[in-house]
Parts: structure tokens; C-alpha cells; sequence
């Protein structure tokens, strides 16, 4: 039998004069008996919850606030370069001495971004729970072509600025299996030859 529970998230959000907004997020969950604790969702589900909220947040402080369903690719790409104020990661600039170097020797002031990674994880936690939460995926902004191209850019970017390859990581073949081994011949009764055998 289902039973349901509130839950409250509080989120804090920098606004560009730097103030911090505070609001809570009430949300209705439903869980079954067997499932009565939060610890039974997983890392995923819990990280997709904390990220559509993030993304709620911000369209709530957005100047003018901005609905949900008006929602686009354009949208999502501002709010993905917004998070880059607080990306804990160092792409160097073509000036930089350390373009290209993945262990650069010396600090230099390059700027912190939001890691290629990160973001691409975070477009695909966002694009599953716009979708769990009524949206169609013919409309879906984290879809958007827009989108995608920019998460390309990211990750080419971020590839030379590094020196680190994003190739995705080819399986190793496993070896192909032995052969089974040749089957031995019989050897003939004692006394009698090969030949007798027809062998």
C-alpha cells in the first residue's frame, strides 16, 4: 500500500548582486511500504531531484521569471553558463603557456568552468526528469539541437584547452576463444595394427 510523505528542500541561489535567495520546495512523494526510506533512491534519482530543483530555482529568479512551459534550448544554454561561476575546473585560454597541458606546472589565472563531464551529465539527469514531470520529448529544451552543439563545443574546447581527449573509451576485445582441443585417436586393442582399423 502507498503512502505519502512531504518533504522539504531548502536552495540557495546567488542572484547577480550577489544576495543570497533562500526558499523551500515542498514536495509530495509517494513511496510504497517497501520502499518507506530515502535512502532506498538511488545516488541517480536523488542527484535528478536536487538538479530539477536547481533548475526550478533558477527559473523562478529569473528577471522576468520565466514558466516552465516557455522553457527553451536558449534557456537551458544560459543556465548552463551560468553554473560556470561555480566550475571547480581550469581551461586555459590560447594565450595561456599552458594551452594544452594537462599537468600545467605553475598556477595561472585562467578562468574555472563547469567540466564537460559534468555538464553532459547534468543536460541528461535534467532532459529524464523534464519528461517524469509531464513534459513531451517532442518539447523537451534539453533536447534542443542548440543544446547538444553547445555541449560539443564544451567538450572540444575543453579537450584542446586540457590537453585531455573525451574519446569515448573503445572496449577491449576479449580474445576469441581456444579451439577446442583436437580429439585423440583411439588406440587399437592390443595386438592388432592400425592398418587392420582402416586408419
Amino acid at each position: 500500500m502507498a503512502s505519502n510523505h512531504h518533504e522539504k528542500i531548502n536552495i540557495e541561489t546567488v542572484s547577480n548582486n550577489n544576495s543570497t535567495i533562500s526558499s523551500n520546495i515542498e514536495i509530495l512523494a509517494c513511496s510504497s511500504a517497501a520502499a518507506s526510506s530515502s535512502s532506498s533512491s538511488s545516488r541517480y534519482e536523488n542527484q535528478k531531484r536536487r538538479d530539477w530543483n536547481t533548475f526550478g530555482q533558477y527559473l523562478k529568479n529569473h528577471r522576468p521569471p520565466l514558466a516552465l512551459s516557455r522553457c527553451s534550448g536558449a534557456h537551458v544554454l544560459e543556465f548552463l553558463r551560468y553554473l560556470d561561476q561555480f566550475g571547480k575546473t581550469k581551461v586555459h585560454t590560447p594565450m595561456c603557456p599552458f594551452y594544452g597541458h594537462p599537468n600545467p606546472p605553475a598556477p595561472c589565472p585562467c578562468p574555472l568552468k563547469q567540466a564537460w563531464g559534468s555538464l553532459d551529465a547534468l543536460v541528461g539527469r535534467l532532459r529524464a526528469a523534464f519528461e517524469e514531470n509531464g513534459g513531451k520529448p517532442e518539447t523537451n529544451p534539453f533536447g534542443a539541437r542548440a543544446v547538444r552543439l553547445y555541449l560539443r563545443e564544451v567538450r572540444d574546447l575543453q579537450s584542446k584547452a586540457r590537453g585531455v581527449s573525451y574519446e569515448k573509451k573503445k572496449k577491449r576485445k576479449l580474445p576469441p576463444p581456444l579451439p577446442p582441443p583436437p580429439q585423440q585417436l583411439l588406440s587399437p586393442p592390443s595386438g592388432k595394427s592400425a592398418l587392420q582399423f582402416g586408419l
